[in-house]
């Protein structure tokens, strides 16, 4: 039988990390995980944008996590011997003259923390982009390639005996009598961690959690001429793949899902690029994935209220691969330590309201 200090089931972007920020403590690690290619971080462009949405609102706790998160993903590169981090400069394309009257008017509280480099109300002129009303110009963010990362790190895993790619059955985890918990009888753990992510939604102990999936759609598309120096974002993110590639998203599908990719969302991002540039495309690929949103848009961390030994990682939306390595080190000091987790961000902050204690 295998013994672990910790069994966490789930190896998308939050278990990944989680893993990594445990075993990085000396700490004994298994993961569970049955491979999906079309999951949340298979899917995922990987962007990091620090101002987001219509209203160019700064991200949560931007300041903090994306410089911990760029700094993780380059350490993981090196070790790993591959590029995973590409920092670059966003261009948020104006929609409008109002939109950009509007951004102008906010830059003077410099509400964006030094995270907005430039904004111009004239066309920059980049090579096949249509930005008549200007833009501003967003540093300190960039994007991940998760599907490489995350079997790269996978491979490692298998190599090493701590991933195991196999379902996992919560109705076989038992406590035993002297604390820890008994997994099949092949297993013996001192704590779980779920990393289901949305599959967290059918989750025996973790179904009350207010999860709220959301479906997203993704292209894959193939547009000479149009530059690469940097992510494109206007109604739609447009990021740089590699030689005339760019991966464009994403929709947003509230239940029920589709149960594959829809030619609804092949008409709505189509549209979006072609809002973006003049330049004629075509589609490589398309894909979808449900996304671990949360009622308030903030994760979900902790131990849950009636079972100590188990807990909870993960709710990270759209904006998983920017929040998961600091909240990654801070679920792992709170595991071994009882470090305090950032309050938005604790589980228990939904407990009175939705598990009934």
């Amino acid at each position: 039988m295998t013994e672990c200090d910790f069994l966490l089931v789930g190896h998308g972007i939050a278990g990944a990390m989680l893993a990594e920020s445990l075993r990085n403590r000396g700490q004994r690690v298994l993961v569970y995980d049955l491979p999906n290619p079309n999951s949340a971080s298979n899917v995922a462009a990987g962007l990091m944008n620090p101002v987001a949405g219509k209203r160019f609102a700064l991200s949560w706790q931007a300041a903090a996590l994306l410089p911990a998160a760029a700094t993780a993903y380059r350490a993981l590169g090196q070790r790993l011997g591959l590029s995973f981090f590409f920092e670059a400069l966003i261009f948020k394309a104006f929609g409008s003259a109002q939109e950009q009257q509007q951004m102008l008017t906010r830059s003077a509280e410099n509400p964006w923390q030094g995270f907005v480099q430039a904004i111009t109300t004239a066309d920059p002129a980049l090579p096949g982009v249509l930005a008549p009303h200007g833009g501003a110009w967003l540093q300190h963010g960039g994007h991940v390639a998760v599907a490489p990362l995350l079997a790269a790190l996978a491979a490692e895993g298998q190599t090493a005996g701590w991933l195991r790619l196999a379902a996992f059955d919560w109705a076989a985890l038992l406590p035993t009598a002297d604390g820890r918990l008994n997994y099949a009888d092949q297993v013996l753990a001192r704590h779980v961690v779920c990393c289901e992510g949305a599959a967290a939604k059918t989750n025996p102990y973790f179904n009350w959690l207010p999860l709220t999936p959301n479906q997203g759609e993704v292209l894959d598309v193939d547009c000479p001429g149009l530059s690469q120096a940097q992510v494109l974002n206007r109604a739609a993110y447009v990021v740089p793949m590699g030689g005339s590639r760019f991966r464009v998203g994403a929709t947003y599908r509230w239940p029920p899902f589709a149960e594959s990719i829809t030619d609804e969302a092949l008409t709505e991002l189509s549209s979006r690029l072609a809002g973006l540039t003049p330049l004629p495309f075509a589609v490589l690929g398309q894909r979808a994935g449900v996304r671990p949103a949360v009622y308030d848009r903030r994760p979900l961390l902790g131990r849950h209220p009636a079972h100590p030994w188990l807990s909870f990682c993960g709710g990270y939306g759209s904006k998983g691969v920017m929040l998961a390595p600091l909240l990654s080190e801070q679920m792992a000091a709170h595991l071994l330590h009882g470090a305090p987790l950032w309050p938005e961000a604790d589980l228990a902050r939904c407990v009175a309201k939705f598990y009934g204690y």
